[in-house]
């Protein structure tokens, strides 16, 4: 083997009755169910899926690879290896099995992690969180990528491969905690840091993502050309509808 409607009537009837207690919050309660979360409070070796659906993750390992727990806020995040040049280095991904109810369709889809990653650490490419592979199935993918460390979300349709991009226009490689998340909201793709707007692309409205690859955090496999993310990742989140 890392979120007040006021009424004024103004008629002789008397005004209905109103239940006691807050009034809800229309947005909270529209919001999409979490289909998997991650806080990486539990023991390194055991990942559990804290949305309660059972998308426990398995750590995979190529060349001694591994993560390791550091402390973040009240609790802990999951270092992965460090930036290596060399013919071979050290690999390791966060694998889920493969399951149906990690697949959008059409649907909307939103997903994101809390990443830190310093200047050095930047390379060509690498993922933070994924389903499925470009070439041969669909995909949703949020990744850093270049010396810069801009991050980007990608959406490819199961049926044309053409690779969406939303990038951001700010970096996330410098030595900080930021927020980052990609949405889907009908044919937008957008990509927000700190919960604001970086990027946006149209997407077709049928794109549909559908696979049978598993959730992958951290790298995209434990091969040795699997784009290793090089940072620290926290609550990593995926929500879907």
């Amino acid at each position: 083997m890392s979120v007040a409607l006021l009424a004024i009537v103004t008629v002789v009837a008397p005004a209905p009755v109103r239940a006691s207690g807050p009034t809800p919050d229309p947005k909270a309660a529209a919001a999409p169910p979490v289909i998997a979360r991650y806080g990486f409070n539990g023991r390194a070796g055991t990942i559990i899926d804290e949305s309660g659906n059972g998308h426990t993750l398995r750590i995979l390992s190529f060349h001694g690879g591994q993560v390791r727990q550091v402390a973040h806020g009240p609790g802990t995040a999951l270092a992965f290896p460090g930036k290596c040049t060399a013919t071979v280095c050290p690999h390791v991904v966060l694998q889920s099995s493969a399951s149906a109810d990690l697949n959008p369709g059409t649907r909307d889809i939103a997903y994101g992690a809390d990443v830190l990653l310093a200047p050095a650490q930047t390379s060509q490419g690498q993922n933070v969180l994924q389903k499925g592979y470009s070439r041969t199935s669909s995909q949703y993918k949020l990744q850093i990528d270049g010396t810069a460390g801009r991050p980007s979300c990608v959406l490819v349709d199961v049926r044309r491969p053409t690779i969406r991009i939303a990038r951001s226009a700010v970096t996330t490689a410098d030595g900080r905690w930021h927020r980052v998340h990609c949405q889907r909201r009908g044919t937008n793709l957008e990509i927000y840091v700190d919960d604001v707007l970086r990027g946006r692309t149209a997407v077709p409205a049928g794109l549909t993502v559908s696979n049978s690859q598993p959730l992958s955090i951290g790298a995209k496999g434990a091969y040795r050309d699997n784009d290793q993310f090089n940072g620290v990742l926290d609550n990593v989140w995926v929500r879907i509808g």
